[in-house]
C-alpha cells in the first residue's frame, strides 16, 4: 500500500533526523563540558595571578611609604644633604610611585578578567545543563518512536488499543518527569543555589580577605563537580549512554552496580551466552522492563537480595528478575489498580510489542520472579 510505504518512509526519516539531532546535542554537551574544565583551570591560574599581584602591591606600598619618609627627611634638612642625595630621594620616590600605579592597574585588569571569566564559566555550566536536559528529552522521544515503529508499520486496525497505550505511556512519562523533577529539586537545584550563595561570598571575601579566596574557590569547584556528577546520574537513569555505546549487557551491569550502591541492596548479575549488540528497540525495551522491575523491588518488595539473570541465545533473549522480598498475590494485583502502581501493564506491553512473553510469579512471603522471553530476528 503506497500510503503505508509513505508513512514508513516519513517515520524512518523522522527517526533519522532525531538521531542526528541527538548526536549533535551530545557533541555540544561534550564540547561545553571540556570548555568548563578549561575555564575552571584558567580561573584557578588567574586567581593565583591576582593573589601574587596583591602581595606585590602590598610590598610596593611599603616601599613607597619608606621613600616618602626619606623624601620628607631630606626636604626638612636640605643643608645636611648634597644635591645628588636630594635628587636621588626624589627620583626614588617618583619611580616607586609610578611602579605602584602600574601594578594597581595590573591588579584591576586581572580582577576584571577574573570577573568576566566567572560569568563565562557560569554561562557555560548552564549550557551543559541545558544540553544534557535536551539530550535526555530527545532520547525519550526516540525511545517512544522506535518502540512504536513496528506497530505503526504492521497494522492500523489497532488504533484504539494504541491510543490507550499512548495515554498510559504519556501518564508514565509524566510520572517519570515528576520523579526527575523531584530529584533535580532535592539534589542539583539545591546545590546550585548553594553555589550561587558561595560565589557571592567569594565576591565579598575578595574585598575583605583575598588570601582566603583560593581555598573557598577550590571547595566551590568540588561542589560544582559533585553537582555535575549528580546531574549525569539523573541523565543516566533516563537514558544510559552505555546502552547506546556498548549494548544491553554492559548497560545492565553498570545499572546494577549503581543500583546496589544507591539502595544498599545486595544484587547479582549473571550472564550466559554470546554477548553481542541487538536491535535498538529490543535493547531499549528490555532495559526499561528490567529498570521498572528493579524499581518495584526497591519500592515494594522489602527484599535483601535481587538477582538479574540474562541469557542471550541464538534465537531469543531470556531474562529473569528474582527477589527474596515479601511477594504479593498476582491475581489480585492484576485485577485491581495496584498493577498500575507496580508498572505491570507497561512492562507486559513493552515485552509484547517486541513479540515476546512476560511471566510473573509471586506469593505473599515468597518473593517475586519475572521471566521475559523475546525472540531475535537477526538478519
Amino acid at each position: 500500500m503506497p500510503s503505508l510505504e509513505a508513512l514508513d518512509k516519513v517515520v524512518k526519516n523522522t527517526l533519522q533526523a532525531i538521531e542526528n539531532s541527538k548526536q549533535q546535542i551530545f557533541d555540544i554537551a561534550e564540547t561545553a563540558r571540556k570548555e568548563v574544565v578549561r575555564l575552571e583551570r584558567e580561573l584557578v591560574l588567574l586567581e593565583n595571578q591576582v593573589n601574587d599581584v596583591i602581595k606585590a602591591v602590598d610590598i610596593l606600598e611599603l616601599k613607597v611609604k619608606q621613600a616618602r619618609l626619606r623624601l620628607a627627611e631630606v626636604d626638612s634638612s636640605l643643608g645636611k644633604y648634597s644635591e645628588a642625595e636630594v635628587k636621588r630621594a626624589y627620583d626614588t620616590a617618583s619611580e616607586l610611585q609610578t611602579q605602584l600605579l602600574l601594578l594597581r592597574e595590573r591588579e584591576n585588569q586581572l580582577r576584571s578578567k577574573r570577573d568576566q571569566l566567572q560569568v563565562t564559566l557560569k554561562n557555560m555550566q548552564q549550557t551543559v545543563a541545558k544540553a544534557e536536559n535536551l539530550a535526555s528529552q530527545v532520547a525519550v522521544v526516540m525511545d517512544f518512536l522506535s518502540g512504536s515503529l513496528n506497530e505503526v508499520n504492521n497494522q492500523l486496525e489497532g488504533l484504539a488499543q494504541k491510543q490507550n497505550l499512548s495515554i498510559r505511556v504519556i501518564k508514565a512519562q509524566e510520572e517519570e518527569r515528576k520523579r526527575v523533577a523531584r530529584e533535580i529539586h532535592d539534589g542539583p537545584a539545591q546545590a546550585i543555589a548553594n553555589i550561587v550563595l558561595r560565589m557571592e561570598f567569594c565576591e565579598k571575601l575578595l574585598e575583605l580577605k583575598p588570601d582566603k579566596v583560593k581555598g573557598e574557590l577550590q571547595s566551590l569547584k568540588e561542589l560544582v563537580r559533585n553537582t555535575l556528577q549528580d546531574i549525569r546520574k539523573i541523565i543516566f537513569d533516563l537514558r544510559p549512554m552505555a546502552l547506546d555505546d556498548l549494548g544491553l549487557v554492559p548497560a545492565l551491569r553498570r545499572y546494577l552496580e549503581d543500583y546496589k550502591s544507591k539502595y544498599n541492596l545486595n544484587t547479582e548479575f549473571i550472564f550466559f551466552g554470546y554477548e553481542r549488540r541487538l536491535d535498538n528497540a529490543v535493547e531499549v525495551g528490555l532495559f526499561r522492563v528490567v529498570q521498572e522491575a528493579l524499581n518495584n523491588v526497591w519500592k515494594h518488595a522489602r527484599a535483601s537480595k535481587v538477582i538479574v539473570r540474562l541469557e542471550m541465545g541464538r534465537d531469543s533473549v531470556n531474562i529473569l528478575i528474582k527477589d527474596d522480598g515479601q511477594g504479593f498475590d498476582v491475581e489480585q494485583a492484576l485485577a485491581n489498580k495496584q498493577r498500575e502502581s507496580l508498572g505491570l501493564t507497561s512492562m507486559r506491553e513493552r515485552v509484547e510489542l517486541l513479540g515476546g512473553t512476560f511471566i510473573l510469579r509471586s506469593r505473599p512471603g515468597q518473593g517475586t520472579e519475572i521471566l521475559l522471553k523475546v525472540p531475535l530476528n537477526e538478519g
